[in-house]
């Protein structure tokens, strides 16, 4: 079994190949989701997919699955995918990875004469960056019924384009019914975007699950007064209220290790002025951690926390939730088939959390699903910088490859 490897130079090359499609002058890629851009890539994919001799079925929110036959081709298939679509400044790796992972899988199958159980299909997923329309993940969360999909087509762009025009327009609008196509298992191969193997020296992230989010706004409310006149001691000064807050963030994610995560990314002061003592101050919270139960428990810490500042300074002190996103463990099986086979191919592995959405995690809640993670340099994504090792490509597809077949079952 370990002897069989993808062929990496050809994922290599398609990888590049595709990222031709919205190239960037930095080296990135621009390739929003329903643009002429987007059409191109998916007919690229599409055609690959056929010339490997899969089947296409494309559903109605444009989700695209590209099947290969298995003995028993009753069997709901075991899937592997991404996405196609980039940020604005993307890269070459974000979801095309997963993507076409999965291609060289068939592509590798198909070489070596392998037949398996299960039938393998390679799934790529609608406007999952949100970059372009909102909400982002879209086609796997209409697929898992997480919206509806009179929900999707309504969404529109800065220019008033919808999603289900813009479908319909570069011929991407299929006749399936979303979710009504079986799923027996699903892998989701993916560059880290973050620094945690390439700190751990690691080539092999297995993914147990992704971290629950709590996005919050709060507001701090003091007085503005004359910076000069008004002594230190009478101030009611919202900022540096604020401020105390806002590491507090930080102390409760550490708090809450070893998966916490604190940010404030905006913060918006009023009246903004040098010589005014800051009246009003507005600023987000970013919660994350690796179960609904201890996101809870930070939302209880920083909430304590507040209502204790609030009475030492005298000051109003509102937290209002903005949007929640539930943790997502993933299926034990499917975990324990990427360990194994990062093991068996003799490939350095350890276990982490993901801390970005992706496709999997609206795949977990119908199937048993998995993601394996690669180092990406310097942890950098959504940036045109973005970049990995080639032996580290070759590695998780040989990984996605092993675990595939421990699912799909090999014809002996």
């Amino acid at each position: 079994m370990a002897a069989r490897r993808i062929d990496g130079r050809r994922l290599w090359d398609s990888l590049m190949a595709l990222a031709s499609i919205g190239a960037t002058a930095k080296g990135g890629v621009c390739r929003l989701a329903l643009t002429e851009l987007d059409r191109q890539a998916r007919d690229l994919v599409v055609r690959w997919a056929s010339e490997a001799g899969m089947t296409v079925t494309i559903d109605k929110i444009g989700n695209v699955f590209m099947r290969r036959r298995g003995r028993n081709d009753s069997l709901p298939a075991v899937m592997t995918g991404s996405h196609i679509d980039t940020q604005p400044t993307g890269g070459k790796f974000d979801g095309n990875y997963g993507v076409l992972a999965g291609i060289e899988v068939v592509r590798t199958l198909n070489d070596l004469g392998i037949e398996t159980e299960a039938p393998i299909e390679v799934a790529f997923w609608t406007n999952e960056e949100g970059s372009r329309f909102v909400p982002v993940m879209m086609g796997s969360g209409v697929f898992a019924r997480a919206f509806t999909l009179a929900h999707a087509y309504a969404a529109a762009d800065v220019e008033g384009k919808t999603v289900q025009g813009e479908l319909e327009r570069i011929g991407y609008i299929g006749t399936e019914e979303p979710g009504a196509h079986p799923v027996g298992a699903y892998f989701e191969t993916h560059i880290e975007q973050g620094p945690v193997l390439e700190d751990h020296g690691k080539t092999i992230g297995v993914v147990t699950g992704v971290l629950g989010i709590r996005w919050y706004d709060c507001t701090v409310v003091g007085m503005e007064a004359h910076a000069g006149p008004t002594p230190m001691a009478l101030r009611k000064d919202a900022l540096q209220v604020a401020t105390r807050l806002m590491q507090e963030v930080v102390s409760c994610a550490r708090r809450h290790g070893p998966h916490g995560r604190g940010t404030v990314g905006m913060v918006q002061v009023h009246p903004n002025s040098r010589n005014v003592i800051p009246g009003r101050v507005k600023f987000s919270i970013d919660l994350r951690n690796a179960s609904d139960a201890l996101c809870e428990a930070m939302d209880a810490d920083i909430r304590g926390t507040a209502a204790r500042l609030a009475a030492e300074s005298g000051l109003a002190i509102e937290i209002v939730p903005v949007s929640a996103y539930p943790a997502q463990p993933f299926h034990p099986d499917c975990i324990a088939a990427v360990a194994a086979a990062a093991t068996a191919l003799g490939y350095s592995q350890m276990p982490v959390v993901s801390g970005a959405g992706h496709d999997a995690v609206y795949l977990a809640r119908l199937a048993p699903a998995g993601m394996i993670f690669i180092p990406c340099k310097d942890g950098i994504s959504h940036n045109e910088i973005e970049d990995a090792q080639p032996d580290h490509v070759t590695a998780g597809c040989n990984v996605l490859m092993h675990a595939m077949l421990e699912m799909a079952g090999v014809v002996s």
